[in-house]
Protein backbone atom coordinates (compact mmCIF):
# COMPACT_ATOMS: atom_id res chain seq x y z
CA UNK A 1 0.00 0.00 0.00
CA UNK A 2 2.83 2.38 0.86
CA UNK A 3 4.59 1.58 -2.42
CA UNK A 4 1.41 2.37 -4.37
CA UNK A 5 0.96 5.65 -2.49
CA UNK A 6 4.50 6.71 -3.43
CA UNK A 7 3.87 5.68 -7.04
CA UNK A 8 0.73 7.86 -7.18
CA UNK A 9 2.62 10.80 -5.65
CA UNK A 10 5.38 10.35 -8.24
CA UNK A 11 2.82 10.32 -11.07
CA UNK A 12 1.19 13.50 -9.74
CA UNK A 13 4.59 15.17 -9.44
CA UNK A 14 5.52 14.21 -13.01
CA UNK A 15 2.15 15.46 -14.33
CA UNK A 16 2.51 18.84 -12.58
CA UNK A 17 6.09 19.27 -13.80
CA UNK A 18 4.99 18.52 -17.37
CA UNK A 19 2.16 21.05 -17.05
CA UNK A 20 4.49 23.75 -15.74
CA UNK A 21 7.07 23.01 -18.44
CA UNK A 22 4.39 23.17 -21.14
CA UNK A 23 3.65 26.73 -20.03
CA UNK A 24 7.26 27.67 -20.73
CA UNK A 25 8.05 26.15 -24.11
CA UNK A 26 5.54 28.00 -26.36
CA UNK A 27 6.67 31.33 -24.93
CA UNK A 28 10.29 30.77 -25.90
CA UNK A 29 9.32 29.43 -29.30
CA UNK A 30 7.19 32.51 -29.95
CA UNK A 31 10.05 34.86 -29.05
CA UNK A 32 12.56 32.96 -31.18
CA UNK A 33 10.25 32.94 -34.19
CA UNK A 34 9.85 36.69 -33.78
CA UNK A 35 13.64 37.02 -33.89
CA UNK A 36 13.77 34.84 -37.01
CA UNK A 37 11.05 36.89 -38.68
CA UNK A 38 12.96 40.09 -37.97
CA UNK A 39 16.16 38.70 -39.52
CA UNK A 40 14.35 37.25 -42.54
CA UNK A 41 12.44 40.49 -43.08
CA UNK A 42 15.68 42.49 -43.00
CA UNK A 43 17.26 39.89 -45.34
CA UNK A 44 20.05 39.28 -42.87
CA UNK A 45 22.85 36.93 -43.91
CA UNK A 46 22.49 35.36 -40.45
CA UNK A 47 19.06 33.90 -41.20
CA UNK A 48 20.40 30.42 -42.03
CA UNK A 49 22.41 30.35 -38.80
CA UNK A 50 19.31 31.26 -36.82
CA UNK A 51 17.32 28.45 -38.44
CA UNK A 52 20.07 25.96 -37.53
CA UNK A 53 20.17 27.13 -33.91
CA UNK A 54 16.40 27.15 -33.68
CA UNK A 55 16.39 23.55 -34.92
CA UNK A 56 18.83 22.56 -32.16
CA UNK A 57 16.72 24.34 -29.57
CA UNK A 58 13.52 22.67 -30.78
CA UNK A 59 15.17 19.26 -30.64
CA UNK A 60 16.11 19.91 -27.03
CA UNK A 61 12.67 21.25 -26.10
CA UNK A 62 10.72 18.44 -27.80
CA UNK A 63 12.88 15.42 -27.00
CA UNK A 64 15.50 16.00 -24.31
CA UNK A 65 13.35 18.10 -21.98
CA UNK A 66 10.74 15.34 -21.75
CA UNK A 67 13.03 13.55 -19.31
CA UNK A 68 12.96 14.35 -15.57
CA UNK A 69 16.57 15.46 -15.81
CA UNK A 70 19.16 16.03 -18.52
CA UNK A 71 22.89 16.49 -18.77
CA UNK A 72 23.86 19.95 -17.56
CA UNK A 73 26.00 20.28 -20.68
CA UNK A 74 22.80 20.00 -22.78
CA UNK A 75 21.11 22.72 -20.75
CA UNK A 76 24.18 24.93 -21.18
CA UNK A 77 24.19 24.31 -24.94
CA UNK A 78 20.53 25.35 -25.08
CA UNK A 79 21.35 28.58 -23.23
CA UNK A 80 24.31 29.27 -25.52
CA UNK A 81 22.06 28.90 -28.56
CA UNK A 82 19.55 31.27 -26.99
CA UNK A 83 22.26 33.85 -26.31
CA UNK A 84 23.58 33.46 -29.86
CA UNK A 85 20.12 34.28 -31.22
CA UNK A 86 19.96 37.36 -29.03
CA UNK A 87 23.41 38.47 -30.17
CA UNK A 88 22.31 38.16 -33.78
CA UNK A 89 19.09 40.05 -33.12
CA UNK A 90 21.01 42.83 -31.38
CA UNK A 91 23.74 42.94 -34.04
CA UNK A 92 26.40 42.35 -31.36
CA UNK A 93 25.88 45.88 -30.08
CA UNK A 94 25.26 44.87 -26.47
CA UNK A 95 27.97 43.34 -24.21
CA UNK A 96 26.85 39.81 -23.28
CA UNK A 97 29.05 37.65 -21.07
CA UNK A 98 28.42 33.94 -20.54
CA UNK A 99 30.90 31.93 -18.48
CA UNK A 100 30.97 28.39 -17.06
CA UNK A 101 33.44 27.88 -14.22
CA UNK A 102 34.14 24.27 -13.26
CA UNK A 103 33.40 20.89 -14.80
CA UNK A 104 29.84 20.22 -16.00
CA UNK A 105 30.63 16.67 -17.14
CA UNK A 106 28.24 13.98 -15.86
CA UNK A 107 26.12 16.45 -13.86
CA UNK A 108 22.36 16.38 -14.44
CA UNK A 109 19.66 19.01 -13.96
CA UNK A 110 15.91 19.44 -14.36
CA UNK A 111 15.51 20.83 -17.90
CA UNK A 112 14.59 24.45 -18.62
CA UNK A 113 15.12 25.64 -15.04
CA UNK A 114 17.65 28.35 -15.98
CA UNK A 115 16.12 29.81 -19.11
CA UNK A 116 13.36 31.96 -17.54
CA UNK A 117 15.89 34.10 -15.68
CA UNK A 118 18.01 34.43 -18.81
CA UNK A 119 15.06 35.46 -20.96
CA UNK A 120 13.94 38.04 -18.40
CA UNK A 121 17.44 39.56 -18.44
CA UNK A 122 17.09 40.28 -22.15
CA UNK A 123 13.42 41.24 -21.93
CA UNK A 124 13.85 43.86 -19.20
CA UNK A 125 17.55 44.71 -19.36
CA UNK A 126 18.43 45.12 -23.02
CA UNK A 127 17.52 47.77 -25.55
CA UNK A 128 19.14 48.59 -28.87
CA UNK A 129 18.64 52.25 -28.12
CA UNK A 130 20.58 52.10 -24.84
CA UNK A 131 24.36 51.77 -25.35
CA UNK A 132 24.81 51.11 -21.62
CA UNK A 133 22.77 47.89 -21.65
CA UNK A 134 24.54 44.64 -20.71
CA UNK A 135 23.97 41.06 -19.53
CA UNK A 136 26.34 38.87 -17.46
CA UNK A 137 25.66 35.16 -16.89
CA UNK A 138 27.82 32.82 -14.82
CA UNK A 139 27.51 29.15 -13.89
CA UNK A 140 29.92 28.13 -11.12
CA UNK A 141 30.34 24.43 -10.39
CA UNK A 142 32.07 22.71 -7.52
CA UNK A 143 31.39 19.00 -7.08
CA UNK A 144 27.55 18.87 -7.25
CA UNK A 145 27.04 22.45 -6.10
CA UNK A 146 25.88 24.84 -8.83
CA UNK A 147 25.62 28.62 -8.47
CA UNK A 148 23.81 30.27 -11.38
CA UNK A 149 24.02 34.07 -11.51
CA UNK A 150 22.32 36.41 -13.97
CA UNK A 151 22.95 40.16 -13.81
CA UNK A 152 21.58 42.73 -16.22
CA UNK A 153 21.20 46.45 -16.63
CA UNK A 154 17.75 47.88 -16.08
CA UNK A 155 16.84 50.12 -18.99
CA UNK A 156 13.14 50.25 -18.32
CA UNK A 157 10.44 48.93 -16.06
CA UNK A 158 8.82 45.64 -17.16
CA UNK A 159 5.87 46.28 -19.46
CA UNK A 160 3.92 43.48 -17.81
CA UNK A 161 4.83 42.75 -14.23
CA UNK A 162 1.97 40.24 -14.18
CA UNK A 163 3.60 38.10 -16.88
CA UNK A 164 6.98 38.35 -15.17
CA UNK A 165 5.40 37.32 -11.88
CA UNK A 166 3.76 34.27 -13.47
CA UNK A 167 7.09 33.18 -14.96
CA UNK A 168 8.87 33.52 -11.62
CA UNK A 169 6.09 31.65 -9.81
CA UNK A 170 6.37 28.87 -12.37
CA UNK A 171 10.13 28.51 -11.83
CA UNK A 172 9.77 28.55 -8.04
CA UNK A 173 7.09 25.87 -8.20
CA UNK A 174 9.28 23.69 -10.43
CA UNK A 175 12.20 24.19 -8.06
CA UNK A 176 10.02 23.22 -5.09
CA UNK A 177 8.95 20.05 -6.90
CA UNK A 178 12.33 19.08 -8.35
CA UNK A 179 14.71 20.31 -5.62
CA UNK A 180 12.85 20.29 -2.30
CA UNK A 181 15.14 21.84 0.35
CA UNK A 182 18.01 21.71 -2.16
CA UNK A 183 18.00 25.21 -3.61
CA UNK A 184 18.35 28.85 -2.63
CA UNK A 185 17.02 31.67 -4.81
CA UNK A 186 18.08 35.29 -4.32
CA UNK A 187 16.82 38.27 -6.32
CA UNK A 188 18.05 41.85 -5.95
CA UNK A 189 16.47 44.82 -7.69
CA UNK A 190 18.84 47.78 -7.40
CA UNK A 191 18.62 51.19 -9.04
CA UNK A 192 19.99 50.16 -12.42
CA UNK A 193 21.00 46.51 -11.94
CA UNK A 194 18.90 43.37 -11.49
CA UNK A 195 20.49 40.22 -10.07
CA UNK A 196 19.26 36.65 -9.77
CA UNK A 197 21.31 33.97 -8.05
CA UNK A 198 20.16 30.36 -7.87
CA UNK A 199 22.13 27.79 -5.87
CA UNK A 200 21.32 24.14 -6.58
CA UNK A 201 22.54 20.76 -5.47
CA UNK A 202 22.67 18.74 -8.70
CA UNK A 203 22.45 15.01 -9.22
Amino acid sequence: LEARRKEIEHEKLAAELNFLKAQINPHFLFNTLNNLYYLAYSKSENTAEVVAKLSQMMRYMIYDSNHPNVLLSKEIEYMQNYISLERLRLNDQIPIKFEVIGNAENLRITPLIFITFLENAFKHGVSNSNPKAWVNVTIQLQDKQCVYTVENSLVEKPESSEKSGIGLQNVKRRLDLSYPNQYKLITENKKDVYLVQLTLTLS
